[in-house]
């Protein structure tokens, strides 16, 4: 606020010393309504109800998908304008990426990613399904439809 002060004074000194010329005003008729034109507009602020200065929650989940071998989990705490957690997930070639990290209004968001070899304890996923078999078309049939049953 202060800077905005302190430029604002510097612009007035600049213009009544000169080295500003003034723009040419132009004066025009105003038009007529037959009302008169409302002199300043009101701003209304409005303050919500729920709002929390304070807010606090905690969650975390965890799957593990036998099927597809996918697993991952997330926890996370706020307090406040402060986060911390972390989370983790299997990537393609089987390796745990780890996430721990914390974010507040002071320091910002700031991450530690950790990884761990495929085979510590954690199931390598099955990303290929089984292959489809596609049925042979019969003599009036002119295309192949697949079969059903894509995991056996």
């Amino acid at each position: 606020m202060a800077f905005k002060l302190i430029a604002f004074a510097a612009l007035v000194a600049v213009a009544s010393a000169g080295v500003i010329a003034p723009a040419p005003v132009a004066y025009h008729a105003a038009p007529a309504y037959g009302y008169a034109a409302p002199i300043a507009k009101a701003v209304v602020k409005t303050i919500d109800a729920d709002y929390d200065p304070n807010p606090q929650y905690s969650y975390s989940y965890d799957v593990h998908d036998t099927l597809t071998g996918d697993a991952k989990s997330q926890q996370e705490t706020r307090n406040g304008d402060s986060v911390e957690g972390s989370y983790s997930l299997i990537e393609a070639d089987g390796t745990r990426r780890i996430v721990h990290y914390t974010a507040d209004p002071h320091n910002g968001f700031n991450a530690v990613v950790e990884k761990e070899p495929a085979g510590h304890g954690h199931v390598v996923p099955k990303y290929a399904p089984a292959p489809v078999k596609i049925a042979a078309p019969a003599a009036h049939v002119s295309y192949a439809a697949p079969a059903h049953g894509y995991y056996h």
